[in-house]
């Protein structure tokens, strides 16, 4: 069902386990103190980050999009 529903929201077909799990090790080494995982259910990759109004949620249909989406956040804070 969760394939489904991401092929509805014109989503990419996503990674096998294996590389997500790596894209996500990546993404928080990359950035450190930010929590990183991929929704199952929704098919989005999933961030969040701490700043200094507090913590924001991040989504984003792609690992790029999502690491485009922590930078620019991290930046404004």
């Amino acid at each position: 069902m969760s394939a489904q529903r991401g092929a509805a929201a014109g989503r990419e077909e996503q990674p096998p386990v294996e590389l997500r799990a790596a894209l996500i090790q990546g993404l928080q080494e990359q950035f450190p103190g930010v929590r990183v995982w991929f929704g199952e259910a929704t098919g989005s990759w999933w961030a969040l980050v701490p700043t200094n109004a507090g913590p924001r949620l991040l989504e984003a249909p792609t690992p790029q999009q999502l690491r485009d989406a922590i930078m620019a956040t991290r930046t404004r804070t």
